[in-house]
């Protein structure tokens, strides 16, 4: 499951200039560091779905992951909240 706080998905929409309607794509990217999977994270888009495996609509956009990348969740739920005191996202895996 995903879940976004209200508060972050304000900040997608005036950080990455969204419309209600439009979507955010979370995926797995290769990378040096990770979290719960080594040499993976968490990258972004605002593409829109193709064959969406888990999706929520928070404050008019929707935030997704599609099928192919469902595997890199395995286990966790994604939690999406936003920190005012450093204006950023925060991204919490919780089992």
């Amino acid at each position: 499951m995903i879940h976004v706080a209200e508060d972050a998905a304000r900040w997608y929409k005036k950080e990455l200039n969204l419309a209600e309607g439009q979507s955010v794509r979370f995926f797995a990217r290769y990378s040096a560091g990770g979290h719960i999977h080594p040499g993976f994270s968490l990258g972004i888009d605002t593409e829109e779905p193709k064959k969406p495996g888990i999706s929520t609509n928070v404050d008019g956009i929707r935030f997704y992951m599609e099928e192919q990348d469902l595997w890199y969740l395995d286990g966790y739920d994604l939690k999406v909240s936003y920190d005012a005191e450093s204006d950023d996202i925060i991204y919490e895996y919780v089992q």
